[in-house]
């Protein structure tokens, strides 16, 4: 049964990148996308995702206040920030919200993959 990965970025090319990217790895599927944090958690509810890739900066609800609502609701469902303000103060913050991790958009893509199989590897 493949893994299925819900996406929540307000970037319509990041979530269109993000979809193209997880499609080709073996055994993930993309169940949805939302463009903000409260459409990420009520998707998130819904679709029964194996894991959540969040922004943070997003409007009507931020990564953060989503990753709270969302560890709250589905504390088994590992989360992944994929942001552009990595800093160690938003990094605590994050994990201190129920992240598991953070990965920046700086990075290769190749990181942010390797990361989603870390996380997926240790819930399975």
């Amino acid at each position: 049964m493949p893994k299925r990965l819900l996406i929540v970025d307000d970037s319509p090319i990041i979530r269109k990148m993000l979809r193209e990217t997880f499609e080709l790895q073996e055994g993930w599927e993309v169940c949805g996308e939302a463009a903000d944090g409260r459409e990420g958690v009520e998707k998130a509810q819904q679709l029964k995702a194996d894991l959540i890739v969040l922004d943070l900066s997003m409007p009507v609800m931020n990564g953060l206040e989503a990753a709270r609502e969302l560890s709250r609701l589905l504390p088994s469902v590992p989360v992944l920030f994929y942001t552009n303000y990595e800093t160690p103060q938003l990094k605590q913050e994050a994990l201190s919200a129920g992240v598991r991790a953070v990965v920046s958009k700086s990075e290769s893509v190749g990181a942010l993959v390797s990361s989603i199989q870390d996380l997926l590897a240790a819930v399975a």
